[in-house]
């Protein structure tokens, strides 16, 4: 990782403050709504605290900084995983950025930024214009106002930094600045075979092949890689028609996988370390208690009622207890949110979202589910997927920072992979180890397209999960993958990678590292097909992975 400088600088208090306290009612002063709107220090930041004076509930919280911000180019963050989406523009009043916030000066070459701490108990969004610079914080819980009672809700803490360094240095430096305490990893590389799998068709021996080839190609690497075991284990799942699999976690598949633990034992004794995959918040059957609303064929948890963390806390706990050193929980933005990502803009919870606890915002309560996870799992690296990475950081060592790559449509991986590693990569280590997802090797992809991804991933030093179809294995195959995977367990190149021409496009070609600026070429001949990307913009792929 580059050096960060250190830029912050001091946040005023705001010069407009407004509350809402019905999710479609108006705007109105703190005062006159019976809200305390209330600023204190935290070093140079500015801590936001909420109270309802007279039991009122609260949407959302409107602060507001006057300056100017006239031929800037502008970058913020995702609510959850980015979507291809990702890049500098122009100014858009209306648009929202998630969380953090950069404005680069083409001029003069200054940068500034703002964003708010992690696990914040707010879902915090930036809006810039000519004139100004808005926070939005939107503090329900689900699509209802919050009801606080008697306590003060800790709603924000606001950090700025500001400095001539460059756009990427400035953006390492605001990461670093609202998150101090990521978790400590060391290089998560390994195999995963959803992406010429997606599900179907495999079994227990299928899973301990792929170790023994993940094995095979790192050799006799200190750093051991990880071998994960994906959707499609577990009964009742995408082999019987559902997208995705619900809980219960508590068996496998009688036929291809009929003791989860001599599962782990087996890719052990590979020489590589287990790790699963499992949807924390869908259940097969509508539970006694904890139940949100119908979901997917099955029932979305509420991840507010204690029966829900119980059951949560109770799953991992047994798969830790399998063997599996690694586990990674997917989906619960969506089940409880009821939306994607792309799908939230301003509004990051679905209207018909009514949680058991209104007591808390959706923010807290995402937080202790986290910590819920991250405590069951004790000493098992966690990697979350589909989760708001703002409020996990902290909380997970890993985080699939951008929507599905693909084992069958190389524009996508393209689009999704490429932009996430370039337009997040500042949070790789200091929010928790960046995962842009799986680099596949399969028939229906040019792995000579795959490979520069393969290559870049390698030397970012970012997590690096390869999906390798034994059909395409080849002398020249291996090799290629033999070596990236030994350069990530090393952590990668020194210093990592930067994106240069990210002002651009929306993925970078070329890149700054230690050994020398390398460039990449993206697009197949075709150029990038619009049509070949027919759900990218409307759902996930097949929507685990």
């Amino acid at each position: 990782m580059p050096p960060v400088p250190t830029l912050q600088v001091e946040v005023p208090e705001p010069d407009l403050v407004r509350v809402q306290t019905t999710p479609a009612g108006g705007w109105t002063a703190p005062a006159a709504a019976g809200v305390s709107v209330g600023f204190g220090r935290a070093g140079a930041g500015l801590e936001v605290t909420v109270a309802a004076l007279t039991g009122t509930g609260v949407s959302r919280i409107h602060l507001r900084w006057r300056r100017g911000f006239a031929g800037v180019r502008v970058l913020g963050d995702a609510w959850e995983r980015t979507y291809g989406d990702t890049a500098w523009q122009g100014l858009r009043p209306e648009q929202v950025f998630p969380w953090m916030v950069l404005a680069h000066d083409l001029v003069t070459g200054h940068t500034w930024g703002a964003g708010v701490d992690v696990r914040a108990g707010s879902f915090a969004g930036w809006t810039v214009d000519p004139d100004g610079v808005s926070l939005w914080l939107d503090v329900r819980a689900g699509a209802d106002p919050v009801h606080l009672g008697e306590r003060n809700l800790n709603a924000a803490v606001i950090r700025w930094v500001a400095g001539t360094q460059g756009p990427y240095p400035t953006q390492c430096a605001l990461a670093a600045a609202v998150c101090h305490d990521p978790l400590p990893v060391g290089p998560l590389v390994g195999c995963n075979n959803w992406y010429y799998a997606y599900g179907r068709g495999f079994d227990a021996s299928a899973v301990v092949r792929d170790a023994r080839t993940l094995a095979d190609l790192v050799g006799d690497h200190p750093v051991r890689p990880f071998g994960v075991v994906d959707d499609g284990w577990t009964m009742d799942g995408i082999a019987d028609g559902r997208r995705a699999s619900g809980g219960p976690w508590d068996v496998g598949r009688p036929v291809e996988f009929p003791d989860m633990a001599e599962v782990a034992a087996a890719i052990a004794a590979e020489g590589v370390r287990p790790g699963i995959w499992f949807r924390p918040l869908l259940a097969r059957q509508a539970p006694d208690a904890g139940g949100l609303r119908p979901w997917e064929g099955g029932w979305a948890l509420d991840p507010s009622h204690p029966a829900t963390l119980e059951t949560v806390a109770a799953d991992v706990t047994r798969i830790q207890g399998w063997g599996f050193e690694l586990i990674k929980h997917d989906f619960s933005s969506f089940e409880a949110l009821g939306r994607w990502g792309f799908q939230m803009g301003p509004r990051p919870a679905a209207e018909d979202v009514h949680p058991w606890d209104t007591g808390r915002t959706t923010a807290e309560v995402l937080v202790d589910f986290y910590r819920t996870i991250r405590v069951a799992a004790t000493d098992a690296v966690v990697l979350g997927c589909n989760v708001v990475g703002h409020l996990a950081a902290g909380l997970v060592e890993a985080q699939r920072t951008g929507d599905d790559t693909s084992g069958r449509v190389w524009e996508r991986t393209r689009r999704m992979g490429v932009n996430t590693l370039a337009f997040r990569l500042a949070q790789h280590r200091r929010f928790f180890a960046v995962d842009a997802d799986c680099v596949a090797s399969t028939p229906e992809t040019d792995w000579a397209m795959n490979r520069q991804l393969l290559d870049l991933i390698a030397r970012s030093g970012t997590a690096l999960f390869v999906s390798v179809d034994p059909a395409t294995r080849s002398n020249a195959v291996d090799a290629d993958l033999a070596a990236a995977l030994r350069l990530a367990l090393d952590g990668g190149t020194p210093g990592g990678v930067e994106p240069l021409d990210w002002f651009d496009t929306t993925t970078p070609q070329r890149w700054r590292s230690a050994s020398g600026d390398v460039e990449y070429h993206w697009f197949e001949a075709v150029g990038a097909d619009p049509f070949d990307l027919t759900d990218a913009a409307e759902v996930p792929e097949e929507v685990a992975g």
